[in-house]
Order: C-alpha cells, then sequence, then structure tokens
C-alpha cells in the first residue's frame, strides 16, 4: 500500500482493525483488516460492533452494513430505521423520523 502513510505501518493488515487513518482506501481498509465478508461494503472504524445486539446508529446504520448487521432492524417494522430502535413502541411519542408509516407511527407510540 504505497499511498498509505500512517505512523505505524506494521499495524496494517495485522489482523486487527485499526481504524482512523488505517481504515482509508489509500491504506486497503488497514490492509483488509477492517473489511467484514458479511458486507463487504461496509467501512467503519470497528467492525466487532457489527451485529453485536446493540444498534450502534450512524454509519453502522445503513444498509451496506446491514443496518448494523441486523442490531438496528425494529422488530415488526423491517422498513423502519432510526438511531433508537428501542424508542418504537416504548410508550411515548418520539415525533420525527420515528412517527413515520415505516416505523408504525413509534410503535403506536404517536397515533
Amino acid at each position: 500500500y504505497q499511498d498509505c502513510t500512517v505512523e505505524v505501518p506494521s499495524r496494517v493488515g495485522d489482523d486487527q482493525c485499526d481504524g482512523g487513518e488505517y481504515n482509508t482506501e489509500e491504506c486497503g481498509w488497514d490492509g483488509g483488516d477492517c473489511i467484514l465478508t458479511t458486507f463487504p461494503s461496509c467501512v467503519v472504524d470497528d467492525p466487532a460492533r457489527i451485529g453485536d445486539r446493540h444498534c450502534d446508529g450512524g454509519e453502522y446504520n445503513t444498509i451496506g452494513c446491514g443496518w448494523d448487521g441486523g442490531d438496528c432492524i425494529v422488530e415488526g417494522y423491517p422498513r423502519c430505521h432510526v438511531e433508537n430502535p428501542s424508542w418504537i413502541g416504548n410508550g411515548r411519542c418520539a415525533g420525527g423520523e420515528y412517527n413515520t408509516k415505516e416505523c408504525g407511527w413509534d410503535g403506536g407510540d404517536c397515533v
């Protein structure tokens, strides 16, 4: 990776995703350490967070990352993709992106 300029080049391709400046196209996504075989178009700093049973939101909660490896999929509302899935149907109307048809009007909280 001749265009990869990092502080410790030996960390590139060492079987551990280092993220940050290592997880770039120039560095081959940390020499492949940050590439998820299940979601090859998912590029995040900490791949271990994908599918860890916690919705991390942000760059993890995308179609390319499989909605955080399924962690951000709201049961009963497969087209509802929000930062905090646990807010759906929690008894309080969150409004905004939660109060949509795809999210069942916040799981019924906003009806």
